[in-house]
């Protein structure tokens, strides 16, 4: 069975699959729209932008604005959950989260992000804008009554245990976005990622600007397990111990993909494919899986993929530029 990529990038949608190794470009869309995020659920296609939401039910033929009661324009990130069917998640800039349940016809905010945001004063380093919610994870429902996490930029983590419908600040994150003080058991407060590992809805890992940071209590209290500037992270859903990172040493600087098979104890390059690192000036945006695939996605816009039996990377779609985000069916 092929896989099915679609592709964000800042020249529009495009679509791609795969055959027996061979990768080829089948459609692009909305080639005058610069793109942020994409998800998919059960067939639907939902890509953000700064302005708004496009959304595609034929598998990206057609596409129509969908921005029904989205409030914020301005979105960051989208989440596709694989366990409840047509249902996105957004984050959005300034700081907000807004949730579908209809295949993204239409939104629901969460007001209470709004005032999380204003009396905790978040921010963004580089924009006049209130912080912003730039990734979620979402742990199985039938695990823990549908819990979901979501990483604040910059103002730590929020967690919702009813599917999404209402949020709170997780136990060991306090919604303050001040670096100089001293965290102890509480993750660093500028959240880039987050993932929910498979074995658990409790086990938590964060890629911040601060380090690498793992909950075994749901939030609760953290651990930092690799000092660093990082934004990606990828847990092996088969071994919590393995973990796949992005670490740089500040923004897009000597960035580098390591590995680690001890739980973050130690690390060892991993970038066996690629220019040699660490890179001057870029680093890991995200990493995404599918099936033994996985997927980094470079500050650069490159677009590379390996094999979850191989250690070797490769640069895949080179003629598609500036991506920003993908998500794979198959």
């Amino acid at each position: 069975m092929s896989t099915i990529l679609y592709i964000a990038t800042a020249i529009g949608v495009f679509i791609a699959t795969q055959t027996n190794g061979d990768w080829k470009i089948i459609r692009h869309a909305l080639q005058d729209k610069a793109f942020t995020s994409i998800a998919v659920s059960d067939g639907v296609i939902i890509a953000g932008t700064t302005d708004g939401i496009w959304r595609s039910s034929d598998k990206g033929k057609s596409w129509h604005a969908s921005n029904d009661r989205l409030s914020i324009r301005h979105v960051r990130w989208i989440a596709g959950s694989s366990h409840i069917p047509l249902t996105f998640l957004i984050g959005t800039e300034p700081a907000g989260i807004f949730i579908s349940n209809d295949g993204g016809k239409t939104w629901s905010s969460k007001p209470e992000i709004g005032r999380f945001r204003d009396m905790n004063g978040w921010y963004l380093p580089y924009s006049p804008k209130a912080g912003c919610i730039r990734g979620f994870a979402l742990a199985k429902p039938e695990n823990h009554r549908g819990r979901m996490y979501a990483a604040v930029e910059v103002g730590g983590v929020l967690i919702s245990d009813d599917r999404g419908k209402t949020w709170k600040l997780a136990e060991g994150s306090d919604g303050k976005p001040d670096f100089s003080r001293e965290l102890g058991t509480m993750v660093h407060p500028d959240v880039h990622s987050i993932t929910v590992h498979p074995s658990s809805p409790d086990l938590v890992t964060a890629a911040t600007g601060g380090g690498l940071y793992r909950s075994a209590d749901g939030g609760r209290s953290w651990q930092s397990i690799y000092e660093c500037y990082i934004r990606a992270v990828w847990v092996d859903p088969a071994d919590a111990r393995h973990l796949v990172a992005g670490p740089a040493d500040g923004v897009s600087r000597n960035g580098r993909i390591e590995e680690s098979y001890d739980g973050g104890q130690t690390w060892q390059i991993a970038a066996d494919g690629m220019p040699p690192a660490p890179w001057a000036r870029q680093m890991v945006e995200r990493f995404v899986q599918t099936d033994n695939d996985l997927f980094a996605i470079l500050s650069s816009g490159e677009l590379w993929l390996r094999h979850l039996d191989d250690s070797k990377w490769q640069r895949v779609l080179s003629d598609i530029n500036k991506v920003k985000a993908v998500a794979a069916v198959k």
